[in-house]
């Protein structure tokens, strides 16, 4: 099993290495603020422990044998994901920050509100938590690539997968610990208008480019 696991870490590595709609998510809150960016972290692992539990519990197979339900939570996540495109070019072109942001300010911009900064981070796990649960390829990935590194003859197989996924959740967690200080410091040029329009602009056309990508993708 150390073999097995040995690999799936590395697989796991390569995954979050590569940018994804998480990444987006993720990043673009910490630019926000630090405590937005641990949230929608949070948010994002607690999704993929949803799908771990489905996984396990069989649910991803249903759902790939099953093109009506394949094709739901497809065009679900893609969906998602253009809206959350459409809401960044739309902040981008009145000037103003993203909800998480403007919830989290008091009205003297000092962004000393206690009550709006914790509906804000709210928001940023809630952000997180949707845009991993309903990546289709993150199912995909405990159905396909998963599997492959279960050890037949060994401990059960649900046993394996709990395991495994237990894996690339705490792999997940140090990954965005890390992240989030980097992306909080882009923080200094996002406070230029300027700078921030740029930001969401192509934060928005990349959000929408994954959606429109996911939702073709066979």
């Amino acid at each position: 099993m150390s073999a097995n696991l040995a690999g799936f870490l590395g697989v796991v590595l390569i995954a979050y290495v590569i940018p994804g709609p998480d990444f987006l998510v993720v990043v673009r809150a910490a630019a926000q603020r630090p405590a937005l960016g641990r949230a929608a972290a949070l948010g994002a692992q607690s999704g993929l422990c949803v799908h771990v539990l489905a996984a396990a519990l069989g649910l991803s197979v249903l759902a790939a044998q099953s093109a009506a339900v394949f094709t739901t939570i497809k065009v679900a996540g893609a969906a998602y994901l253009v809206y959350l495109g459409v809401r960044a070019l739309l902040a981008a072109r009145s000037g103003s920050a993203p909800a998480p942001e403007r919830t989290g300010a008091a009205p003297d911009g000092s962004g000393a509100a206690p009550a709006p900064a914790a509906f804000g981070r709210r928001a940023a796990f809630t952000e997180g938590f949707l845009t991993n649960v309903l990546n289709p390829k993150a199912a995909l990935f405990f159905l396909s690539v998963l599997p492959q590194f279960i050890e037949h003859g060994g401990p059960s197989t649900t046993s394996q997968i709990f395991l495994l996924g237990a894996l690339d959740v705490a792999v997940g967690v140090v990954y965005w610990a890390g992240l989030v200080p980097v992306a909080a410091k882009l923080r200094a040029l996002l406070d230029r208008p300027s700078v921030r329009r740029r930001w969401e602009r192509i934060t928005g056309c990349l959000f929408i480019g994954i959606g429109v990508g996911v939702a073709v993708a066979d």
